[in-house]
């Protein structure tokens, strides 16, 4: 009998990371479902969604019966995304939380944990993604410690493992691991990759995980999950009120209580307007939000000039 090889799957609670785990141990992996905490707050309703995740994440791992461990990486999350996310909302920008998440916690400290810790070959996510190497291959990874000095020897041979997309176009999360380390990459598997998001739903009702199933898609900000965005980002940020500024004409529209809480493109929330107001630019010195009508000129001008590309 051959070697069995030990994966560790992150486990969310969710109907992907589910069926990532029940395809690797049909598979015949050693598996080891984990659930990551990393953060420690309620939701508007009162109700700590993180419990009800990990508790659901617990029952897939009991109807497959494989391992489950819970991990807690609040403060990393804290200083390495969240912290950075103040940062960029602060200075008019709109970060990406899925990509700090995944580049510093899933593919960085849980990817250390899982190989360091645990003793896993390979860790494992429910994403819908897949890389250059097949899945044997990931655990052929020769281990390469870390270059002593600054500069790379430039006769190394790299042979460099590609993050591609997967079989769900529609689902394709690619954009979202673009900055993972080559460490990680070369010793991530991505069970999920073959597959669309129905056939996805279908293994997990064949296998009797209806209780994620039942569960509503995330869509939120990467493990805070979804929020009203202008109430949660107040309560780390203070309100720098300003005005709502016409960009055809210069009229004040109405106010907003920061330009961190609007990004460019969203509908701008102006009261008693029978017209649609959408962002178009921020001013963060005057704390001006520049706003354009959908009917505006300018704005079928630019979305023409940007459907022309």
């Amino acid at each position: 009998m051959g070697l069995i090889r030990h994966v560790v799957c992150a486990m969310s609670g969710g109907v992907d990371s589910s069926v990532a785990a029940l395809l690797l141990k049909r598979s015949g992996y050693n598996v080891t479902g984990v659930f990551m905490r990393n953060w420690d707050s309620l939701d508007e309703s009162g109700v700590c969604t993180t419990e009800k995740d990990c508790e659901d994440a617990f029952k897939v791992c009991q109807i497959l019966d494989v391992p489950f461990h819970q991990v807690s990486y609040v403060k990393e999350y804290w200083h390495d995304v969240f912290s950075n996310l103040l940062k960029e909302y602060e200075k008019g920008r709109t970060p990406n939380p899925d990509i700090l998440c995944n580049k510093h916690i899933k593919f960085n400290h849980f990817h250390k944990y899982a190989i360091n810790t645990l003793g896993a070959d390979a860790m494992a996510t429910g994403h819908y993604a897949r890389t250059s190497q097949e899945d044997e291959e990931v655990f052929q990874q020769p281990y390469t410690p870390p270059p002593t000095s600054l500069f790379r020897d430039r006769f190394e041979i790299r042979n460099s493992v590609k993050l591609q997309k997967g079989a769900d176009l529609v689902k394709d999360q690619t954009f979202f691991l673009s900055q993972i380390s080559q460490e990680a990459l070369r010793q991530t598997m991505f069970p999920l990759a073959g597959l669309t998001k129905e056939f996805v739903k279908r293994l997990a009702a064949e296998a009797g995980f209806h209780h994620v199933l039942r569960k509503k898609e995330s869509m939120g900000i990467c493990f805070i999950g979804e929020r009203n965005f202008e109430n949660f980002i107040l309560e780390y940020l203070d309100p720098k009120p300003g005005n709502f500024v016409s960009i055809e004409d210069g009229t004040t529209m109405g106010t907003h209580k920061g330009w961190f809480t609007l990004t460019l493109g969203q509908r701008a929330r102006i009261g008693g307007q029978r017209d649609a107001w959408f962002v178009v630019d921020k001013d963060i010195v005057t704390g001006d939000v520049f706003v354009v009508r959908k009917s505006a000129s300018f704005f079928k001008k630019k979305t023409l000039a940007l459907g022309s590309k």
